[in-house]
């Protein structure tokens, strides 16, 4: 595919008050299909239905600061998901589900992966579950469909909150993160991209995709992954990489801080200013996307950190979020890992 000539120059110029544009993607048919996510059983479903009764899908200037516009995801091509995924998996996961559908559907069980889904993670904390094929295109076309509003200046902010997916493990089943960042860095003039992971785990998937030691010294480059997540011996996931960024890396732009059991606010209050704002004022980026997992919030079954989403409080969840909005860029707001979705409507 050609790369996409997209207007993001004027990305660093501060908006009129009150010009915003916030897009949120959703459909009955991606709650549905998100809702019987094995990890989160009716948190798509219950997560949309309060947005909802909140009122923010309404047009209402009297309430919310911004007009919010819901828009269908648009379901992700086979063409699409090869982008980053294998040609083996995609045929193993999709064909696998389709051939079996029917028998699925009359006993109402969910078949046992056969040895060449074990190959690929499909199975643990990965298990098959119906509608995984409607779920991989859906969830992937949603975060498309928001990445793809924010490229052609449809929007200022897009939400996809069934998004925030990077692999085949860790209750992932697509890379929807990746797919997202790859679209983003086919626009010409290519721009500044940066990745900032608030989940409990650390983003290896997204780091190992984009990182590069082949840079030459004193080359810019438009990618910046930054991960705040815990991290100790037996942690999932079990990799070097999510410990603290050297200050002699050959990488600077793939930065990881490791925080200790019982962060709360106060916690990512100090990381955020003396870390988190400081990159992003060097970096400039014309483009954020934020994975907003909600698994190190307090009350979460991890029961690592003691978080809170509320934004009225310093450092919260909440917080952190609304201090990246008002950075002067296209921002992508996604979801992620959460084990008790409950917590979320707090």
């Amino acid at each position: 595919m050609d790369p996409v000539e997209a207007p993001h120059s004027d990305n660093t110029q501060q908006e009129p008050e009150g010009t915003r544009k916030v897009l949120y993607v959703v459909s009955e048919e991606l709650a549905k299909i998100s809702s019987l996510l094995p990890s989160n059983r009716g948190r798509s479903a219950l997560v949309h239905s309060l947005a909802s009764a909140f009122g923010i899908f309404k047009d209402d200037e009297s309430t919310w600061k911004y007009p919010i516009r819901v828009t269908k995801p648009i379901p992700a091509t086979r063409a699409e998901l090869l982008a980053y995924h294998d040609k083996e998996y995609l045929d193993a996961v999709l064909e696998h589900s389709e051939s079996s559908s029917n028998a699925r559907a009359q006993s109402g069980a969910i078949t046992s992966p056969s040895s060449s889904l074990n190959d690929f993670g499909l199975e643990d904390d990965c298990p098959l579950f119906e509608g995984l094929p409607d779920y991989i295109q859906l969830v992937a076309g949603a975060s498309l469909t928001a990445t793809r509003a924010l490229r052609d200046a449809q929007t200022n902010v897009a939400i996809c909150w069934d998004g925030g997916r990077s692999r085949a493990s860790g209750f992932c089943y697509v890379a929807d993160i990746i797919l997202s960042v790859l679209t983003l860095r086919k626009v010409r003039p290519r721009p500044r991209i940066m990745y900032l992971d608030l989940d409990l785990h650390f983003c290896d998937a997204v780091s190992q995709a984009f990182r590069d030691s082949s840079i030459p010294v004193g080359t810019p480059p438009n990618m910046l992954v930054l991960s705040i997540h815990h991290s100790e011996p037996g942690f999932f996931p079990a990799t070097s990489m999510s410990e603290l960024t050297a200050a002699d890396t050959y990488d600077p732009y793939t930065l990881s801080v490791p925080l200790a059991r019982g962060a709360s606010n106060e916690t990512y209050a100090r990381v955020w200013r003396s870390v988190v704002e400081p990159v992003q004022e060097a970096f400039r980026p014309e483009y954020l996307i934020v994975q907003c997992g909600a698994d190190g919030l307090a009350g979460d079954p991890c029961a690592v950190f003691n978080w809170t989403i509320d934004p009225t409080c310093e450092g919260s969840m909440g917080w952190c979020v609304q201090q990246a909005l008002a950075w002067d860029c296209r921002t992508l707001l996604l979801g992620g890992g959460e084990c008790h979705y409950l917590r979320l409507k707090v």
